[in-house]
């Protein structure tokens, strides 16, 4: 019982910084045109993540691209510049689509 209850509480521990940025992406508006794992109006942030897969400065030009807005890239739509989202935190959405398989 103590072991299954212990590897319990390392899921829950493992899987925290990921329910903690699906509550970021969500309360920025993200899911509005993402999904994790399918296309809405913009690309599922798991194809965002192999697209980029290995790329050492995919996470600061996410970043940017979270805040400014973006085309050309997944398709003829446009994503739009997201003002309100701060460098610190579309650095960790971008870290956190990065690292969504």
């Amino acid at each position: 019982m103590k072991r299954l209850l212990s590897f319990a509480v390392l899921g829950l521990c493992l899987a925290a910084p990921a329910f903690a940025d699906l509550a970021l992406a969500t309360s920025k508006n993200c899911m509005s045109c993402h999904a994790v794992d399918r296309k809405v109006l913009g690309p599922a942030f798991k194809d965002v993540a192999a697209k980029y897969k290995g790329n050492a400065g995919a996470a600061d030009m996410l970043a940017a691209k979270i805040i400014k807005g973006g085309s050309g890239v997944w398709g003829p739509v446009p994503m739009p510049a997201n003002t309100q989202v701060s460098e610190a935190d579309a650095k960790k959405l971008a870290a956190w689509v990065l690292m969504t398989r």
